[in-house]
C-alpha cells in the first residue's frame, strides 16, 4: 500500500510544480507592476530592485501555493480516473477514507505554513518594504530640469523656469489633493534651493506667494520672503513593529481587518477545499468527465467571493467561512464518493 501512496504523491506533486510555477509567474508580473509604482520616484539599483521583489514573495506565497494545491489534486485524480486507474485503485482495496485522511494531514501541513506566512512573513515584508522605500526617499538625488514639466518633489509638482550654479529660478509648485484630509495648495516663488539636514530634503522658497484651493475656488494666504517645504521622511518612521502589532487594530480598522480575513481564509484554503478536490477529481470518465473545471471554478469562485465580502468581525467570519466549507465538503465526499466506492 506504501507503494500506491507513493505512485499518487508523485502524480500529484508532478501536477503541483508546473501549475504552481505557472502561477507563480503570472501573480509576480502582478506584482513587477507594483514595484513599478512603488519605485517611480525614488532611484534603486537592480540588487535592491531584487530586493524589494523578496519583500513580496511572501504575499506571491499566499495567493499562488493554496490555489496550485486544490487544482492540481482536482486535476491529479481527474486524470487518474480518466485513465481508469483510480477504479483499479479501489478495486485492489484502497479506501477513499484513508486516501481522504492521507491528504487531509498534507493540506493540514501546508495550512498551517500559509498561516506563519499570512501572520508572520507577510506583516514583517510590509514594515521592511515601507521602510526601505521611505529610507530611499531620504537618498533622493534632485537632478531638477528647466523648462520641464511633469518633475515631482515628492508629493509636490513642480516647474523650474531656469537654473543658475544651483539657485532654482521663477518655481511654481503645486499639490494635489490625493485624499479628503490633503490641501489642495500651489506655491509661486522667485527663487529657491535644495537643503539637506542628516536624512531629510527641504525645498527652501524665497520671496513667493501661498494659495489654497477649497470648493473650486482660490484662497490667497498671503506673501512670504522665507519658506521651507520639507519631506516627511524622519528616522523613527524606519523602526520595524512586530508583526503582532501589525495585526493589533484588526477590530476598528477595516483595511486591516480586510487584510486578515482575505490571508488567512487563503492560508487555510488547502484544508477547506481538500475534500472537494476528491469528491471533483474522483469521477466515473465517460459520464462526469465534463463538470471537473466548472467545479472547480465554482468552489474558488464562492470562497473568495466570500472572504472579499465578510471582514467586519474578522475573527468569526474567517470560522464561519472556514467551516462551513469544510462541512459542506464532508458532506460532498460521503454522498458523491464513499456512497459508491
Amino acid at each position: 500500500m506504501k507503494l500506491v501512496y507513493k505512485y499518487i504523491l508523485n502524480q500529484f506533486l508532478s501536477t503541483t510544480i508546473s501549475l504552481f510555477f505557472v502561477l507563480f509567474m503570472i501573480v509576480s508580473m502582478v506584482f513587477f507592476i507594483q514595484l513599478a509604482r512603488i519605485t517611480s520616484n525614488i532611484e534603486i539599483t537592480f540588487l535592491e530592485l531584487l530586493k524589494l521583489y523578496s519583500f513580496m514573495l511572501p504575499r506571491i506565497l499566499i495567493f499562488t501555493l493554496p490555489i496550485a494545491f486544490f487544482i492540481s489534486l482536482t486535476l491529479s485524480f481527474f486524470r487518474l480516473s480518466k485513465e481508469n486507474e483510480s477504479i483499479v485503485l479501489f478495486a485492489l482495496g484502497l479506501s477513499p477514507k484513508y486516501l481522504a485522511i492521507f491528504f487531509i494531514k498534507i493540506a493540514s501541513l501546508l495550512s498551517f505554513f500559509m498561516l506563519l506566512t499570512s501572520l508572520i512573513f507577510i506583516p514583517i515584508a510590509f514594515e521592511l518594504q515601507d521602510n526601505f522605500v521611505d529610507y530611499k526617499k531620504t537618498k533622493i538625488k534632485f537632478n531638477y530640469k528647466s523648462g520641464e514639466f511633469g518633475q515631482n518633489f515628492l508629493d509636490w509638482m513642480i516647474f523650474i523656469d531656469k537654473e543658475e550654479d544651483g539657485i532654482y529660478k521663477n518655481i511654481i509648485m503645486y499639490h494635489p489633493k490625493k485624499n479628503q484630509n490633503d490641501k489642495e495648495q500651489l506655491l509661486i516663488a522667485n527663487q529657491g534651493n535644495l537643503e539637506q539636514d542628516k536624512d531629510v530634503y527641504s525645498f527652501r522658497l524665497k520671496n513667493g506667494k501661498m494659495y489654497n484651493f477649497e470648493n473650486n475656488e482660490s484662497i490667497f494666504l498671503g506673501e512670504f520672503s522665507d519658506l521651507v517645504v520639507n519631506t516627511k521622511v524622519s528616522n523613527s518612521s524606519l523602526e520595524t513593529k512586530k508583526f503582532y502589532e501589525y495585526w493589533n487594530d484588526i477590530f476598528i480598522n477595516e483595511k486591516r481587518a480586510k487584510e486578515f480575513v482575505i490571508y488567512v481564509c487563503i492560508a487555510i484554503f488547502p484544508l477547506a477545499s481538500v475534500l472537494f478536490a476528491l469528491s471533483f477529481g474522483i469521477v466515473t470518465y465517460r459520464y462526469e468527465k465534463g463538470h471537473v473545471y466548472f467545479a472547480m471554478l465554482f468552489v474558488i469562485c464562492s470562497y473568495f467571493g466570500l472572504l472579499s465580502s465578510f471582514y467586519k468581525n474578522p475573527v468569526f467570519s474567517v470560522f464561519v467561512i472556514f467551516s462551513s466549507f469544510f462541512i459542506i465538503s464532508i458532506f460532498c465526499f460521503k454522498k458523491m464518493i464513499l456512497s459508491r466506492y
